[in-house]
């Protein structure tokens, strides 16, 4: 019976310690004195103007169209938008020590983003139960001391065409899902820095403007 229990703590500890191997080299992944922080995530609609900037967004898989010509009320056309998402971003300092203040050595220039979606539900099989995985370029510097903010495509227009999107289109059915999405930059120094943020995204036929 000792011996079990001398066997559990091993078990026990060495949980312990490859959890905290884990964190303090995410802590650690860094040489930047700045780290990024999300302040703000939200996304809107493709179809219309487009739709406001919310903080969880209803992504219609496709939208009947009434307008232009050849498009009427009495014959729409059904139409793939893609959506769109917006983040804004600062850079603090990593040190916060009274007398120290940013440079523009401290700039950040975002240049790219990721995307997964996954599901509460544990089902995250890509192209079966949610989207596949996206990669995006962009291009925005968050100055010293400062913010920007950024727009990039959160649900393409392929994965509308795609499974598990395209059977939406003709089913009752709504898939909630998260987009974990990470933003990638570097200093101006050449220190890569990243920060991750998630925001509802519920896809379905949704009704039209």
């Amino acid at each position: 019976m000792k011996r079990i229990s001398n066997t559990v703590r091993f078990v026990g500890l060495a949980a312990l310690v490859a959890a905290s191997t884990s964190c303090g080299s995410v802590v650690r992944d860094s040489s930047s004195p700045v780290y990024l922080v999300i302040d703000l995530l939200t996304a809107s609609r493709g179809a219309g103007t487009p739709g406001p900037q919310t903080t969880n967004l209803l992504s219609d898989v496709i939208t009947n169209v009434t307008s232009p010509s050849p498009c009427t009320t009495t014959v729409p056309c059904p139409t793939i938008f893609d959506d769109i998402g917006a983040v804004t971003l600062r850079a603090p300092l990593k040190d916060i020590g009274a007398n120290l203040s940013p440079t523009t050595n401290n700039e950040v220039t975002i240049n790219r983003f990721h995307i997964d979606y996954i599901r509460a539900d544990g089902h995250n099989v890509q192209g079966v139960d949610v989207p596949y995985s996206v990669d995006g370029a962009m291009t925005g510097t968050v100055p010293a001391g400062g913010n920007v903010q950024l727009g990039f495509e959160i649900v393409r227009h392929t994965a509308k065409q795609e499974s598990p999107l395209v059977e939406l289109q003709t089913s009752p059915n709504i898939i909630v899902t998260f987009a974990r999405i990470t933003f990638y930059g570097q200093d101006r120094t050449g220190n890569a820095v990243s920060v991750t943020g998630q925001i509802q995204v519920n896809f379905g036929n949704f009704g039209d403007f």
